[in-house]
């Protein structure tokens, strides 16, 4: 008997290990799996580890003068098991360089020299920097003495560049307005799986960063305000009295103070009259820091509770243009956000002491802050700054690799819009939006690169393929998985995935298997469907039979995709009935499904609504008796 059991036991655990390994598992993963950095399961693993550090940046901007200026020191962290001699420095900037690698066109404004290291040393010595070697967004610098693992080292970084005339995710917006975002070199990511980030910044993919302690000084003229990532350590030093009480004001209060309106920056009287004013801000364990300044934006304030358990407060700001008719609403616009995100999808508490909404061109995130274009539209207005506002989460609260998996971002934050965008709008027209923006272009081009798998690396696709596999595509697979598991288990598999990853840096894989592991349902077989085929959405009815319960409708899955779909049954007598099924029909066959319609009534016809499961091909969707 003892040893049948055993047999069952080795027996079972080979079967579930086969199942495991269904998955296409990259060899750099598989590489972790073995060093026990990650888990099979999900988990980080008893060796996982990351590198962090501690940035002390000071950075000037002197407008109308487009030249950006700024000195660091940087103490890196080596918590892994290598010993470094070399390290990669990003600099961002130089995509403004002609020549650099660049998806998307560009005019002659947006072109620059690039940044210029004016000074760089290491622990204390001088060492050689090579401006002109080439247009890359990253560099491999030699550190002159190895670094050992659980050591650190001190860099000192002098810069300087001219911004760009041209704003896109940053730059110059107006003549004495400036967005400046990866405005400062900094350590690349090295972390269990890949080493050394070395992907080029092209414009189009986004970031790869670690968690790290900042301390920023903003270095302005008089009478110009700075909103940053992170929290202002000296508001009494560069505000008069009456506009550090309306912002102390605004973080208790559910009101929107106008905490310094457009005659009073006109008149001169909202920052201290200094020639200069040195803005100070703190970010502890953020990934990014970022900045807007301005002379002229207005500025609005309010907060809104993020923690009901606590009853923790989180600031809402907006600084713009008074020309921006949509801005006046843009604080109760981000305070909606905040609270329907902690409070629903994703259900974790905001977890920053801001957020600042800036106008600008881009439509983009950054940890606290969101710049984003004005409309005349202000359904759209809000419809953006939710989408920019749920990046707080993925990636900014996870350190998400977007450059090489956009869709662990992109394709969650296209969920939550979807989502508050029901709350916001009722789920017809919320719909209706993420149709229309998401899923159209994608469904109804017959085109190969619409069709590229969600687990490409977006580093190596472009154009229509990337903004499927980043936005549209992955969203409609999450919530696929929250239709199969329910919302209950859904949400505690997204929690739990949050929880485990929450400050590092997630895989794919990681993501699989904890969801996996925690709904205790091997679903391989979807993530193998919706992530690793060229699959589409495209279902047919093959055939409508009677059946002792009612009737059979067996559908023909022509596009791949194991979608969801709705069978409406529409009787005899007039009525009707939908009979939802969940995309666990095609879990066993992933060709074709026979569904049982328990009714006895008489059906007259039969047809697949798939709602934003948008289907190639809808002329073989009815079926009618004869």
């Amino acid at each position: 008997m003892l040893h049948r059991i055993c047999l069952f036991i080795i027996s079972s655990l080979f079967i579930q290990n086969i199942e495991a390994q269904s998955l296409y598992i990259p060899r750099d993963v598989q590489h972790a799996f073995k060093k026990e950095t990650r888990s099979p399961d999900g988990r980080p693993g008893k060796n996982y580890w990351q590198n962090t550090a501690r940035y002390n940046i000071t950075v000037s901007a002197l407008p109308p003068g487009r030249n950006i200026s700024g000195n660091e020191v940087i103490t890196y962290f080596n918590n892994s098991p290598d010993t470094m001699k070399r390290i990669v420095m990003r600099l961002m900037q130089n995509i403004h360089k002609p020549g650099s690698i660049r998806n998307g066109d560009i005019d002659s404004a947006y072109l620059t020299q690039g940044v210029f290291i004016d000074g760089f040393r290491v622990n204390g010595k001088e060492r050689p920097w090579d401006d002109d070697a080439g247009n890359n967004t990253w560099k491999m610098v030699d550190l002159g003495k190895s670094l050992l693992p659980h050591d650190s080292v001190q860099l000192v970084i002098e810069w300087h560049y001219r911004i760009s005339l041209e704003s896109n995710r940053e730059g110059m917006i107006d003549s004495t307005t400036f967005f400046l975002a990866y405005f400062y070199p900094r350590v690349a990511v090295y972390d269990d799986y890949l080493g050394w980030d070395r992907m080029d910044f092209t414009d189009q993919q986004e970031f790869y960063n670690d968690f790290n302690d900042y301390t920023l000084n903003v270095i302005v003229p008089k009478n110009y305000i700075v909103w940053a990532t992170g929290d202002l350590q000296n508001a009494s030093k560069v505000l008069q009295p009456t506009y550090v009480q309306r912002l102390e004001q605004s973080m208790t209060s559910d009101d929107i103070i106008h905490v310094a309106t457009l005659s009073e920056l006109a008149s001169n009287t909202v920052t201290t009259q200094n020639a200069v004013n040195t803005w100070t801000w703190k970010a502890s364990n953020i990934s990014d820091m970022t900045l807007g300044l301005s002379d002229h934006f207005v500025w609005d304030a309010s907060s809104v509770v993020v923690d009901d358990a606590t009853h923790r407060r989180a600031s809402v700001q907006s600084a713009f243009n008074d020309t921006a008719a949509d801005f006046h609403s843009m604080v109760g616009f981000g305070r909606h956000s905040l609270d329907w995100l902690s409070h629903n999808w994703p259900g974790v508490p905001y977890p920053f002491p801001k957020t600042t909404i800036f106008q600008g061109y881009a439509d983009m995130e950054y940890p606290m802050m969101v710049n984003d274009g004005t409309n005349k539209d202000t359904v759209f207005s809000r419809f953006v700054v939710e989408h920019e506002i749920a990046h707080t989460w993925f990636p900014f609260y996870m350190g998400i690799n977007e450059s090489r998996y956009a869709f662990m971002d992109e394709g969650w934050a296209t969920t939550f819009e979807l989502l508050i965008g029901r709350a916001d709008l009722g789920t017809e027209r919320a719909e209706g939006f993420f149709k229309q923006f998401r899923i159209n272009g994608w469904i109804h081009d017959p085109s190969a690169e619409e069709d590229m798998p969600i687990i490409t690396p977006a580093n190596v696709v472009k154009n229509a393929a990337y903004g499927n596999n980043a936005y549209g595509k992955p969203a409609l697979a999450y919530l696929a998985v929250k239709d199969i598991l329910g919302d209950d288990m859904f949400r505690k598999c997204l929690h739990e995935y949050m929880n485990r990853w929450h400050g590092k840096h997630p895989t794919p894989w990681d993501f699989f298997n904890t969801f996996n592991d925690v709904s205790e349902k091997n679903l391989n077989w979807f993530w193998s469907n919706w992530y690793f085929s060229n699959y589409y959405i495209d279902l047919a009815i093959q055939s409508v039979n009677k059946s002792k319960q009612g009737y059979t409708v067996t559908i023909q899955n022509i596009g791949g995709f194991a979608a969801p779909v709705d069978i409406i049954a529409n009787f005899s007598d007039g009525t009707f009935e939908i009979f939802h099924q969940t995309p666990e029909i095609w879990s066993t066959d992933q060709k074709q499904a026979t569904v049982n319609l328990n009714t006895k009534k008489t059906i007259q016809s039969v047809q697949l609504k798939g709602g934003i499961y948008m289907d190639a091909d809808e002329s073989n969707n009815v079926w009618k008796a004869p």
